[in-house]
């Protein structure tokens, strides 16, 4: 389940639709007509056409009529299948977050290699549609995608023996830690897009002035860091996911070693 939200061009809510008749066409619970014509376009194809648009243009490209165009249709025939452009978003959020089919995929059934899985996998998925972070899922529309998901990890990671609450908390820990980077990574490459300067190109600008900097002994500490501190070469992401599971894993020996409930007594010193 993804929860990105971004100001940067535009955001989008989940939800913001018919949410009974969103609910309906992600479940297949609406009555289909047994008589007629056999239609042309089937709902799987509009949704799979909006994601290809938004892939490629950003949801500031995204419309019930640039759908329309790219499966080569007039727009009202779209309004026979789904209302309007914000239960479409909807289905496109439940159409990419599909679970991978094969079980390996998060792991070897170990609860760390099951939530250390979901975070590599969520980043590429913000990779391949970087427009998910320019939707608003505080409150999503949970489809049989999402929901899908939702299970494969919650077996897996059900042995940490942490409270129901707490396994839910752990995913969404992974999520926001991902959306953060994620975000980062976007900024980099519209920043590169939009300025012309590579990375590279940007931070040599600044040496002369930054060298200068470091010389006047103004910043002792900075000027100490070694020449690969800030290199391309060190994973930011890869350092931040496992030191947050490392966190998780101390909690799970104190739960299964019967010490201390150390979230419950930092509850307890904070409203103290």
């Amino acid at each position: 389940m993804t929860s990105g939200t971004s100001g940067s061009g535009g955001t989008e809510t989940s939800g913001s639709g018919d949410i009974a008749r969103t609910l309906e066409l992600l479940w297949d619970t609406g009555g289909r007509p047994s008589r007629g014509p056999k239609p042309t376009l089937t709902l799987d194809r509009i949704v799979e056409a909006a994601v290809q648009v938004a892939d490629a243009e950003g949801l500031e490209g995204l419309s019930m009529r640039r759908v329309a165009a790219e499966l080569g249709t007039g727009t009202m025939s779209l309004y026979r299948y789904v209302p309007g452009k914000g239960e479409l978003l909807d289905l496109m959020l439940d159409r990419v977050q599909r679970a991978p089919e094969n079980p390996a995929d998060l792991g070897d059934g170990g609860w760390r290699a099951a939530l250390e899985a979901l975070g590599r996998e969520t980043l590429a998925l913000y990779r391949r549609h970087p427009w998910l972070l320019h939707v608003n899922q505080s409150r999503p529309i949970l489809g049989p995608s999402a929901l899908d998901g939702m299970e494969k990890v919650l077996t897996l990671i059900r042995p940490m023996g942490l409270s129901d609450p707490e396994l839910v908390s752990a995913i969404i820990m992974i999520d926001g830690y991902v959306v953060g980077a994620a975000r980062t990574q976007l900024y980099q490459l519209e920043a590169e897009r939009r300025t012309g300067l590579t990375d590279a190109e940007f931070w040599q600008a600044q040496v002369p002035v930054l060298e200068k900097a470091m010389a006047s002994g103004r910043y002792p500490v900075m000027a100490s860091l070694s020449e690969d501190t800030f290199g391309p070469d060190f994973d930011h992401f890869e350092f931040g996911l496992q030191r947050i599971l490392d966190g998780l894993e101390v909690l799970v020996e104190q739960r299964r070693a019967g010490g201390p409930d150390t979230s419950q007594a930092s509850r307890r010193d904070h409203c103290g």
